[in-house]
């Protein structure tokens, strides 16, 4: 019985769908009514597409990734396919829900990689949460109640009319974040982290060791790891060790993996050693932190 509750959901878009094509695509919709149509999404689960939400109004606590955050108005999220969530309201919320799938902009642009230059898509639970001012709002809420309208109606370019709308948000966001940094670190060293965490997203479970991704950056180790503690406030092997510990909660949440199974899948040479990282890490074996409620592991 335990195990049935520890095994977390991964949802598609298929339950939006409601027959036309586009709905295969995206669905866009106020969140009120979203939430009191799907109350299980409130429950920790994944999600198949990219998602995101603008509140509009509400409190409470939004886990991702096994981080917590406080809910306000003016706020919006974003997620990346694979990352872990739920929510706690403690007054009723609003605003406009987003999901659309990875392959959404692939018919549309000719740059596949298209929405990585966006720091909210990095799938990083920090970098996913802005909190937006009265203006800029204001001009989500005008672009997000657009797309609501267009798949509604679904007239001609429908589709591709929603696309513009979320490229324009995205700009938007992207342009108030970029107000919000510092603008003294270099272009050049900007690309190269960028580049840096990609990879680490792409090699994490291969490559532990901050000279294996410098070579591949054809940079020195010292020079990555100084440029990440500058920019990142975080040497580089940290940031690596970050990434494996996440995908290790990821695994760990779902009972039906052996520990054994996720330490083979993340390169270690035995559980042994798998337990002992984890701990140093974390400060609980993996057997400790699966055993406790999900709710309770989530909110780590």
């Amino acid at each position: 019985m335990s195990k049935e509750k520890n095994i977390l959901p991964v949802y598609d878009l298929w339950p939006f769908n409601n027959g036309t094509d586009i709905t295969k695509e995206v669905y866009a919709a106020p969140f009120a009514p979203y939430l009191q149509a799907h109350p299980h999404f409130l429950t920790p689960h994944r999600h198949a597409f990219y998602h995101m939400v603008l509140f509009t109004k509400g409190t409470g606590l939004h886990i991702i990734d096994f981080e917590q955050f406080h809910i306000q108005k003016g706020q919006i999220y974003f997620m990346v396919p694979g990352q872990v969530h739920s929510w706690t309201f403690t007054t009723p919320p609003d605003g406009y829900v987003v999901n659309f799938s990875p392959t959404f902009f692939a018919s549309f642009l000719s740059d596949v990689r298209y929405l990585e230059q966006f720091q909210f898509f990095t799938g990083m639970a920090q970098d996913g949460i802005i909190q937006l001012p009265k203006n800029i709002l204001l001009q989500a809420q005008q672009i997000l109640h657009t797309v609501v309208e267009e798949l509604d109606t679904n007239g001609p370019g429908a589709a591709d009319m929603i696309r513009v709308q979320l490229i324009s948000l995205f700009i938007l966001l992207a342009r108030k974040v970029a107000g919000n940094t510092s603008n003294k670190t270099p272009y050049i060293n900007k690309l190269l982290l960028t580049n840096f965490r990609k990879l680490v997203e792409q090699f994490y479970a291969e490559k532990k060791l901050p000279k294996e991704y410098a070579a591949l950056l054809y940079v020195t180790p010292n020079h990555l790891n100084a440029l990440c503690k500058d920019v990142l406030g975080k040497p580089a092997g940290e940031i690596i060790r970050d990434r494996i510990i996440l995908q290790a909660k990821r695994l760990l949440v779902n009972a039906d993996l052996q520990i054994a199974t996720i330490a083979d899948q993340l390169n270690f040479p035995d559980n042994s050693y798998f337990t002992k990282f984890f701990k140093k890490y974390t400060g609980t074996t993996p057997e400790e932190f699966r055993k406790k409620p999900l709710g309770t592991t989530l909110k780590q």
